[in-house]
């Protein structure tokens, strides 16, 4: 297959060259696309190097699938681009979860919605991602009824810059171009993106609406608090889950066990729980800290960790270009 990587030099971007070396796609033509500073340079991929391109240059070459990572206007534009000519475009921006033609996916939860036939698929927002990974075997046992969201998210998940940001403030330099209005080493920002209506923020609102969207309930009840921390190995989640019918807490623990690409870390007498710095570069959702909500009926706690740039963005991009490829050989 011939395979696009749009936005390779951002940090998603890298990642994503990490996880197609190790996925399942048989690659017989990377096309590296960046911007115009980046043309030329070269992408080190399966022993060799490729060179990076121009986004006309790589829809000209017609790539199977195409991953984007380079934001929401350069999807916008760009990706029906590349899907007139017959490419299926995976997105990690905001820009089309929410179209109501466009599938929102998460492998584990709803990958059994692709075909094949589609054009543009959204990837959905690293912190719904990992959430609802986890809460997708609860939901099928119990029936969520309401969750209640806090995230302490990386500066990795708002890019290279937020980074440099942290690290020239860790290094006690002033930072140089700051990301954030306030510094992020040694700190907690309750701002994660920008504010919208009614006080929340707009990353508040994707946990609201791409988590009803993934899990087909629009009665789904939620409400979110997202916060930047001064963490580079991933998110961290602590959610409050209501369900509409009793569980049993062994019987709620052995779904999450069974789960696909759960890991259950849960054994606080021994300080056995996830962390960020623990869960760096790996691909699974770790759960942990699960406990019984003794304030309200039928309630649970949980506290969900995953590496953002993985699971949360490139692992589940190329998790989808694999169900894709089966999708598209079985109707060639």
């Amino acid at each position: 297959m011939k395979i696009a990587i749009v936005g390779v030099t951002g940090l998603v971007g890298h990642t994503m060259i990490e996880v197609l070396e190790k996925s399942n796609l048989h690659v017989s033509e990377l096309i590296p696309v960046a911007s115009a500073r980046s043309v030329g340079k070269e992408i080190q991929f399966d022993g060799r190097a490729w060179t990076v391109v121009s986004m006309q240059d790589a829809i000209e070459r017609q790539p199977d699938i195409a991953l984007f990572s380079a934001g929401g206007g350069v999807s916008r534009e760009f990706a029906p681009q590349f899907a007139a000519v017959g490419t299926t475009v995976i997105d990690n921006s905001s820009a089309w979860r929410m179209e109501e033609d466009v599938k929102l996916v998460v492998p584990e939860v709803n990958g059994d919605m692709l075909d094949g036939t589609e054009r543009i698929i959204a990837n959905p927002n690293c912190s719904t991602i990992q959430m609802v990974v986890a809460l997708k075997p609860l939901h099928d046992a119990y029936r969520i009824e309401r969750l209640v969201i806090s995230t302490y998210q990386s500066p990795s998940g708002t890019g290279q810059d937020a980074v440099k940001q942290y690290d020239e403030e860790r290094n006690g330099e002033t930072a140089s171009s700051p990301v954030y209005p306030h510094p992020i080493h040694g700190n907690c920002i309750p701002h994660c993106d920008v504010f919208v209506e009614d006080g929340y923020t707009r990353e508040e609102m994707k946990l609201v609406y791409e988590t009803r969207k993934i899990m087909g309930d629009d009665s789904l009840r939620i409400t979110a608090t997202a916060v930047r921390v001064p963490s580079l190995g991933g998110h961290s989640e602590s959610v409050n889950v209501r369900f509409e019918q009793p569980y049993h807490l062994d019987e709620l623990k052995q779904l999450l066990v069974e789960a696909d690409g759960v890991t259950v870390l849960d054994n606080p007498a021994q300080n056995v729980y996830p962390t960020p710095l623990a869960a760096h570069q790996l691909d699974d959702v770790f759960v942990g800290r699960i406990r019984r909500d003794f304030s309200e009926e039928n309630a649970v706690n949980l506290w969900i960790v995953s590496d953002n740039l993985r699971k949360g963005a490139a692992t589940n991009a190329v998790q989808i270009a694999e169900i894709v490829a089966v999708k598209q050989a079985a109707l060639a």
